[in-house]
């Protein structure tokens, strides 16, 4: 579905839309129209069943990265448009759109950090108990990895229910990733966008990051 309501988007209407199972994004980096994405099939990370393979924990476990939470959005969404891809669906209208949701403390990013520079990220909308996962980056190899544990890890202890992932590939079918119907996720998304959680809530100091990440891990062993 297309539209040309760029000019009088603003952070009500994508919040909206969010709540709606819906999804902007742009055809390149330089399309100047947003495109409402209704896909037939959505795509799912699992929070309490996500799968971490061994060789993964043992680089968890070595603590590869410095950790945080909301450091520079501006910078990870930009490198998730530009870091080493030929081309996007984050135009600057949804770049700077989304930068105004992280204001109003909608829009959440992880940062991993080596020395002293952001290597890897990933970030997403926050509404209720769902989180809409948009892109992650990575410069340096497992950095976009590192993050993506460590936002399952924190979606888990505040107990979300929904890890949104848009589509399915087989990079994030190794985590357990899965699809379901349009019907089955707009259900589930009116069932748990209005709950009260703050993905804030938790600490966001690099040690308490990584142990929630090894507690995770510990958990999901003991339930699998």
């Amino acid at each position: 579905m297309e539209n040309k309501f760029n000019e009088i988007l603003n952070s009500e209407l994508i919040i909206q839309i969010y709540r709606h199972g819906i999804f902007p994004m742009a055809k390149n980096r330089f399309d100047r129209k947003i495109h409402l994405i209704n896909p037939e099939r959505r795509a799912i990370l699992p929070i309490k069943n996500f799968h971490v393979s061994k060789s993964f924990k043992r680089f968890i476990k070595k603590k590869p990265f410095y950790v945080t939470v909301n450091a520079n959005f501006k910078k990870v969404i930009n490198k998730c448009a530009t870091e080493n891809r030929k081309d996007t669906w984050i135009n600057k209208t949804i770049e700077n759109q989304f930068n105004n949701l992280h204001e109003i403390g909608i829009a959440h990013s992880i940062e991993c950090w080596k020395n002293n520079k952001i290597v890897g990220g990933i970030y997403g909308v926050a509404l209720g108990g769902c989180f809409f996962a948009e892109s992650m980056f990575s410069s340096v190899s497992n950095a976009s990895k590192f993050a993506l544990i460590n936002l399952v890890a924190r979606l888990y202890f505040l107990k979300y229910s929904i890890l949104d992932i848009q589509f399915i590939n087989d990079h994030l079918k190794q985590f357990g990733a899965f699809e379901i119907n349009q019907e089955l996720f707009k259900k589930k998304i009116s069932r748990y966008v209005n709950e009260d959680i703050d993905f804030q809530s938790l600490s966001i100091k690099d040690e308490d990051l990584f142990d929630n990440v090894l507690f995770f891990l510990q958990e999901i062993n003991e339930t699998s």
